[in-house]
């Protein structure tokens, strides 16, 4: 099917990719379904997360374990069954980025992640309890890998 997106034009995709929120997103309860999709050059480390409905609604995530190796987000077992596992570790995870100029003073959401099961294609966003994560981690707080 085609799909109208905020950052890659008219592209194709499969309804099998969608990732179902059936609580949306905070701020946004009525979007439902939304394509994950990498930018490129970012080695799956930044993307894209379009809406499917709403085509200029679109937020950058990252994974948290490429910047952050230790992260452990820790869900509350009521989230597990909505997502359907037994483990926080069986899950994958992505963070909601802020990009700014320069990049450094861009930020991540750390409290709180997307959290997917990528066998059943069930998404939700949670507000982790445990942990020292913060709304608001500049990203130049965890250094770089490489430049740029």
């Amino acid at each position: 099917m085609q799909l109208s997106t905020k950052y890659f034009g008219q592209i194709d995709c499969d309804e099998a990719d969608f990732l179902l929120f059936p609580q949306g997103l905070f701020g946004f309860e009525d979007e439902k379904s939304f394509l994950l999709m990498p930018f490129a050059d970012s080695e799956g480390s930044l993307l894209c997360l379009q809406s499917t409905k709403t085509p200029g609604l679109a937020f950058v995530v990252m994974n948290p374990f490429s910047f952050k190796p230790d992260y452990a987000p820790k869900l509350e077992n009521a989230d597990l069954a909505r997502l359907e596992v037994n483990r926080s570790e069986d899950l994958c995870f992505y963070v909601l980025c802020v990009v700014k100029n320069p990049v450094a003073e861009s930020t991540v959401n750390l409290k709180c992640p997307v959290a997917i099961n990528d066998s059943t294609r069930k998404a939700i966003q949670v507000i982790l309890e445990a942990g020292d994560y913060e709304m608001r981690h500049l990203l130049a707080e965890f250094g770089t890998k490489k430049e740029g």
